[in-house]
């Protein structure tokens, strides 16, 4: 009972550090704006998410294992053999045509020029993107070093080789399990120099709809939330997918537009979050639009935009 209590405050004590919040399953378009991306942990009852001393114990029981909380929780699902043996076959076939297709690709990036005076100012960056562009941007900032969330489930468990491949590190959590976890993990990877990254609205949406993880560990670490997109000039949307995944086409042009940084204080109260939140969800949502529209752009319109991207 003692160990379990030392335990239990442990993770409290954690999950305080890592920003006083607890997160919520993001809301529909509608309810963007309610309160709920960010709850006091020492002013609100547990969330229904949250797993209940309760029902921790009763699973404890019946798999032989220690409780463990959903935000801390990153042991891997119990696949059957036959997903487990698909694992490495998907990822070296994923991994074998993003090596065939990224280098045909031809990039321009308009507003590097923000991540270039953080680094000079000694800090890293928290990268923040939609997950529809996850293809031709891993290709392009390949052997980076940068750490990135990755869910346990099935997905992630190939896609996880895949990255790694690449070039990547990976902090395992998501956010419905293990999230306050993988932002510990990240936190300390900013302390050692690395860059951290988000596909904002994965593992499986809902699309565009930015997750809270950025903001909390932006507040954390004291360094910025940097926010991009990428368009292609000829590409194929699968929409009947969760993110409208995006494949470039082989010889395509991409371009990628950068934000300026968005710095999250280390004292933020609840509804600076929510704003420097809401700051990110627009952010996301602009460079999203301008990337996705560049190719349809009239000439004097996209050099407004390189005016713009480039101070």
């Amino acid at each position: 009972m003692a160990k379990q209590a030392t335990g239990h405050a442990a993770r409290r004590r954690l999950a305080f550090d890592l920003g006083k919040t607890v997160t919520r399953e993001a809301p529909s378009r509608r309810d963007r704006n309610s309160r709920l991306y960010y709850t006091s942990s020492d002013l609100q009852p547990p969330r229904k998410m949250m797993t209940t001393p309760d029902a921790a114990t009763e699973v404890a029981k019946k798999s032989g294992q220690e409780p463990v909380n959903v935000h801390y929780d990153t042991r891997l699902p119990d696949l059957p053999w036959s997903r487990r043996v698909q694992i490495p076959i998907i990822a070296a076939a994923v991994f074998s045509a993003i090596r065939i297709l990224g280098p045909t690709l031809r990039y321009e990036v308009l507003g590097w020029q923000h991540a270039e005076r953080v680094y000079a100012a000694k800090k890293q960056c928290i990268w923040a993107f939609w997950h529809r562009v996850i293809i031709p941007i891993v290709w392009w900032y390949r052997n980076h070093g940068v750490v990135v969330m990755n869910t346990t489930a099935f997905d992630g468990q190939w896609t996880r080789k895949v990255i790694e491949w690449l070039g990547f590190g990976t902090a395992q959590g998501s956010s419905s399990r293990g999230g306050l976890r993988g932002l510990a993990v990240m936190a300390r990877r900013l302390e050692e120099g690395l860059d951290c990254g988000f596909t904002i609205d994965g593992p499986r949406g809902p699309r565009y709809i930015a997750k809270p993880g950025p903001v909390m560990l932006a507040r954390k670490s004291g360094c910025p939330i940097m926010v991009f997109h990428l368009g292609v000039e000829r590409g194929k949307t699968f929409e009947k997918t969760w993110d409208h995944f995006l494949l470039p086409k082989p010889f395509s042009r991409c371009m990628i537009l950068f934000a300026p940084p968005i710095y999250v204080p280390n004292d933020a109260s609840v509804e600076v979050m929510e704003a420097k939140h809401a700051e990110m969800q627009r952010e996301l949502e602009r460079v999203r639009d301008i990337a996705e529209s560049w190719f349809f752009l009239k000439p004097v319109e996209r050099e407004k935009y390189r005016a713009e991207f480039s101070v």
